[in-house]
């Protein structure tokens, strides 16, 4: 039986070809894509950009949502509805880019019946991460009735717009930073109440400390970014840090965490704990407005992927995007 997939050969070429299920790697649950989705991760892969692939040819595609086929493990049986994040699919394990996977039992989650396939790769990783980073936040006191705002970096991207949704569903005042000039009224209709330029946070404050701002941040920068968001929220605070658009360097002191208690939590979708993920995607299904995710999402093929692969890298995209693989 064969079926297609978005092969990546050793020469970064990528083309659609006929695979087999023989093809596909080792694992208990084969699983009838539906639908992936488009990540800031997947376009570095696409584009050679990291050096996370280890065996050629390969498929990308970091997460899917699908139909189980057949399974060797009791949780799962055919007809099930599954989603899958992280885990190193798509990296060194064959992703979504197909119409078929094989997968590891423990990598799936059942898909709540709220929300369809075509939802849950709006969702996608980038949904399923800002779920986890509000968790964090809320985790470390964060609540909507405090006085004042909670930062989202990198607004308009992925990761950005879903948080935004949510926090602003929740009761948060909610400050979202774009360079975008064109994405501030997409930005309020998520539901930001303060657009923050990127340059104003392109640059650490006048000394180890700024003015306190933020009851928490979510941030999808890095760099010098990072560094401003830390020396500039309030006291006993939290930043989940969830991105390195900008880079994976970080020069601050330790004078934000000692002086004002705050705390720096990494975000690591890939390999959280499979209660975590199921509790975030039972949040989304309840938490986020399905109309604002109706509204950030569009759709391409499998065969528009190369080209709009390059167009996330450059900061050229805006909201999710999902890919019907089948189509």
């Amino acid at each position: 039986m064969t079926f297609n997939a978005l092969l990546l050969d050793q020469d970064m070429t990528l083309a659609i070809k006929e695979v087999s299920d023989n093809d596909l790697p080792a694992g208990e649950v084969l699983v009838k894509v539906d639908y992936s989705t488009l990540n800031f991760k997947d376009g570095l892969i696409m584009n050679g950009l990291v050096k996370l692939v280890k065996q050629y040819p390969h498929v990308p595609g970091i997460d899917f949502a699908g139909t189980v086929e057949a399974s060797q493990d009791d949780r799962y049986k055919p007809g099930d509805r599954v989603v899958l994040n992280g885990w190193r699919v798509g990296e060194i394990h064959w992703g979504g880019y197909a119409q078929k996977a094989r997968v590891k039992a423990d990598w799936l989650v059942p898909l709540p019946d709220a929300i369809s396939t075509k939802r849950a790769m709006a969702i996608g990783t980038a949904g399923y991460t800002a779920m986890l980073s509000i968790m964090a936040l809320e985790d470390h006191g964060m609540k909507p009735d405090q006085d004042g705002e909670v930062l989202v970096t990198g607004a308009s991207g992925g990761v950005g717009s879903i948080a935004c949704a949510i926090l602003a569903n929740l009761g948060y005042k909610v400050a979202g930073s774009t360079g975008s000039e064109s994405s501030h009224a997409y930005l309020k209709s998520l539901g930001v109440s303060t657009i923050v330029p990127r340059s104003e946070l392109e640059e650490g404050p006048r000394g180890p400390l700024g003015g306190e701002r933020w009851i928490g941040a979510i941030d999808n920068v890095g760099g010098s970014t990072l560094h401003h968001v830390l020396a500039t929220l309030k006291y006993w605070s939290c930043c989940a840090s969830v991105g390195l658009a900008a880079s994976n360097e970080l020069h601050t002191t330790v004078l934000p965490f000692l002086m004002r208690g705050i705390t720096l939590q990494g975000i690591d979708s890939a390999t959280c704990p499979f209660e975590r993920r199921v509790t975030a995607w039972e949040r989304l299904t309840n938490e986020l407005p399905m109309d604002k995710l109706d509204a950030l999402t569009s759709e391409i093929t499998l065969s528009e992927l190369p080209e709009v692969g390059k167009k996330i890298l450059k900061g050229q995209t805006q909201g999710r995007i999902v890919v019907d693989v089948n189509s």
